[in-house]
């Protein structure tokens, strides 16, 4: 029986290890100015599959009423101090959750200082924006709330003018059983946010044990994605967004500022051009170039840039049963 028992394990052994040592890199890379472990939020409950760094992506359980307020509250300008924008303005849910803009234009005319990401499965990063300045979707949202490049409020503002909406009034008492205050409606928007999940995509679907749903190549390029290192910054159910590292490591790599940043998921990244946090990468091909060079001192040759995007195109999900596509 022991024989027996050391023939599997060291038959098996690397169905831990890699995965493993994919974990440990990304531990040692890990900014060493946050002590915290690396835990996805506690709202998530998809288990990993330890034969693969990857999670599947499942839905979250939310509250139909919070959910659908926040849906609207979404939408709704009077969130911005004067008027002229809503959370979709630079979220667009209908093509990738952000724009096509390398920056997006502020209230005061200006370019913002970073790119706008995504919306979409936001809720799985263990921090919220590119510098992972909020611990929860509330903090996010009151954040951008009172930003004055951005929307340019406050919860106060927000509240005295949708008081005067005796509908969302009472649909913030049908959701929360009280009318509109700043936790409800820090809440609402949170609870929308966290319905933002695109599953079902072709990855995941492989994952879950549809052999023909991604090709001999795409299996490829994961290979290569997970052989050359991608992975240990790349990995969990959001294949990203759970640490934080240095970018420019061997070579410079888009704007030097700021130094430090959240790793950013990778779902859905073929329908989020452009890429980093400038939005200097106008293409896929390009920022897998780039990354290769300055994070792990590679130079990748045309091949192997084409299986990695071709596995990368394969985490593009679904919202609503539409798989997501890049604005027009």
């Amino acid at each position: 029986m022991r024989g027996a028992a050391g023939r599997v394990g060291g038959a098996r052994w690397w169905r831990v290890a890699i995965p493993l040592l994919a974990l440990a890199a990304a531990a040692f890379l890990w900014n060493p100015m946050e002590k915290r472990t690396v835990q996805p939020p506690p709202h998530v409950t998809a288990a990993l599959d330890w034969q693969h760094p990857i999670g599947i992506l499942r839905p979250l359980a939310v509250d139909e009423r919070r959910r659908a307020l926040g849906e609207r509250l979404f939408a709704d300008t009077r969130l911005s101090g004067d008027g002229s924008r809503s959370c979709a303005s630079c979220h667009d849910l209908r093509t990738n959750g952000a724009t096509r803009n390398w920056r997006d234009i502020g209230l005061d005319g200006g370019r913002l200082p970073l790119n706008t990401a995504t919306v979409f499965n936001a809720a799985l990063n263990f921090r919220l924006g590119w510098q992972g300045g909020a611990r929860s979707l509330e903090e996010k949202a009151e954040a951008l709330l009172r930003n004055p490049a951005i929307m340019g409020s406050s919860p106060e503002t927000v509240l005295a003018r949708l008081g005067q909406d005796p509908s969302l009034v009472a649909a913030f008492r049908g959701a929360y059983g009280r009318p509109p205050d700043r936790d409800a409606l820090l809440d609402a928007l949170a609870t929308f946010q966290r319905s933002l999940l695109t599953p079902g995509s072709r990855f995941d679907r492989w994952l879950a044990g549809e052999a023909d749903a991604i090709t001999q190549e795409e299996q490829e390029g994961y290979a290569l994605f997970r052989g050359i290192g991608c992975v240990a910054c790349h990995q969990g159910v959001n294949v990203g967004g759970n640490l934080f590292q240095r970018h420019g490591i061997f070579h410079a790599l888009a704007r030097p500022e700021p130094e430090v940043l959240r790793v950013p998921s990778l779902r859905n990244v073929a329908v989020t051009a452009p890429y980093f946090h400038d939005g200097s990468a106008a293409t896929l091909e390009g920022a897998v170039r780039g990354m290769g060079l300055a994070q792990l001192n590679l130079v990748l040759d045309g091949g192997q840039v084409a299986l990695i995007v071709a596995f990368l195109r394969t985490l593009t999900g679904n919202y609503r049963g539409i798989p997501l596509a890049p604005p027009p």
